[in-house]
């Protein structure tokens, strides 16, 4: 679902979902966020890159999984508070990492198809680096789906 690898003081944060165009379903989400937030806390690293397996980068959130009711607990847990302080409060959001403020650069390191919330989390990446064959597109908009 998600792999992580370090070369030098680079991680390598793969989404691992290929048969779904790593399409983010709750459990990736978490892991995402987590996995964020821990090369964020460790010293041993420096820059983040973010991909995806199979030839696509992310297709959003993945809709089969909330049509089955997997994502109801994820979903309803991503309230942000009144008081909320970005900067000393992390809290996740729908595609896992994309409320975060990070320390550290992450670079998306984009092939394929980057859609609806494969697009925010390429925008929330701070460098975009995208193969010939890259693409992008809120077309989930197009059938009334929000982002």
């Amino acid at each position: 679902m998600l792999t992580l690898e370090t070369r030098d003081r680079v991680r390598i944060v793969t989404l691992a979902r290929p048969e779904a165009r790593n399409a983010v379903n709750p459990a990736l989400a978490r892991a995402l966020f987590e996995a964020l937030c821990a090369f964020d806390a460790d010293d041993g690293v420096d820059v983040a890159v973010l991909t995806g397996a199979g030839g696509s980068f992310c297709a959003g959130f993945d809709l089969k999984s909330v049509s089955a009711g997997d994502g109801a607990g994820w979903i309803a847990g991503l309230d942000i508070p009144g008081d909320w302080d970005p900067l000393t409060q992390p809290i996740a959001g729908p595609m896992g990492p994309t409320r975060l403020m990070l320390a550290k650069p992450v670079i998306a390191a984009i092939e394929g198809s980057a859609v609806a919330g494969g697009l925010e989390l390429a925008l929330w990446s701070d460098l975009r680096v995208m193969a010939d064959d890259a693409q992008f597109g809120v077309f989930c908009r197009r059938w009334g789906v929000p982002l």
